[in-house]
């Protein structure tokens, strides 16, 4: 079996972005749909960037199911990890999007957030041999708010543990997913405790923790290796093995916000597995690895679509280059 390097856990769905950017709701007349979902969109972003990655999540046995596997295997993400529940659909979530790229979730049409399979995953199905075969394992939290897809998550925690990957989780936090948002604060905090790496939004971090220091959050959890918190047009701020810094964000031309922040966790594990972890002691790697993954995140700002838009590793050097260059 290939070395798969990289797993990733959680939702494969189509977001429906609006075709008219800057009108409410009730004036979208058409949708056009890409395919999507947090971890999905990692995957492919780091199959497009050259390192090997597997999905584990849940789609319906129904026709958009299919299209997003048959999508996984073209771009070169391993599936085995991928079930399919025979009662349950794929999910579709509708986004609206500014005319600054900005994009707001405006829910999942006529049915219920518990109603997709994504929230069915089932612990016992996951392939022990995908664990055994990989080195990381990146997690968000919209599971999370599913009993099975819940214990699922812990399952892979267990297996990760027994097979030694990183853990990383992008907190990625979505109320409109959770029936019971009451109960994320408690939970999501409960795994940051058992990971090695943590990436949040800057409203997240002010939401979780009452801070925006990643050092301040690294040494509240006393658990993981480095904390990275993301600020949109205000750039990173990271704190990697005690190495504290910020990179600006690049001036780009934004169309859609949609993916930004999975081709940033991308990037990241991306160069962090070119480099290696004990690197990240080295101020100067530490800060190349979190410009590198800026700069993944803000080319995929460029184009709409999450997963289309995701870069390859010859598309973030020419953007090096044509930045640097100016």
């Amino acid at each position: 079996m290939t070395h798969l390097h990289v797993l990733c856990l959680g939702e494969i769905l189509f977001d429906c972005l609006a075709d008219r950017p800057g009108i409410p709701l009730n004036q979208v007349q058409s949708w056009t749909i890409y395919p999507g979902g947090a971890l999905a969109n990692v995957a492919c972003g780091l199959v497009k960037l050259g390192t090997p990655s597997a999905l584990i999540s849940a789609v319906g046995q129904d026709t958009e199911g299919k299209t997003l596997v048959k999508f996984l295997q073209e771009v070169g993400v391993d599936t085995t990890g991928i079930q399919q529940n025979s009662d349950a659909p794929t999910r579709k979530v509708y986004v609206l999007h500014s005319t600054t790229g900005e994009r707001e979730f405006v829910g999942f049409g006529d049915r219920q957030t518990t109603e997709f399979a994504d929230t069915h995953l089932q612990a016992e199905l996951l392939p022990e041999s995908l664990f055994l075969n990989g080195d990381f394992l990146i997690l968000g939290t919209l599971g999370l708010a599913y009993p099975e897809t819940r214990q699922a998550i812990y399952q892979a925690l267990e297996l990760a543990d027994q097979y030694h990957l990183k853990i990383m989780v992008d907190v990625n936090w979505r109320p409109s997913f959770w029936p019971n948002p009451d109960e994320a604060k408690e939970l999501i905090y409960s795994l940051l405790k058992r990971v090695d790496f943590v990436k949040l939004s800057i409203e997240e971090a002010k939401w979780l923790f009452e801070s925006t220091e990643p050092a301040a959050i690294t040494y509240q959890l006393n658990s993981v290796e480095g904390t990275l918190i993301t600020a949109g047009d205000l750039g990173c701020a990271y704190y990697l093995s005690e190495n504290e810094g910020k990179v600006p964000a690049f001036s780009i031309d934004v169309v859609d916000t949609t993916g930004a922040g999975d081709s940033f966790v991308a990037g990241f594990v991306h160069q962090l597995r070119q480099y290696g972890i004990r690197q990240l002691q080295q101020p100067g790697v530490a800060k190349k690895i979190v410009t590198y993954a800026s700069a993944v995140g803000a080319l995929s700002a460029t184009k709409k679509g999450a997963m289309s838009a995701q870069p390859t590793v010859d598309e973030v050097e020419a953007f090096f280059s044509s930045y640097l260059g100016h």
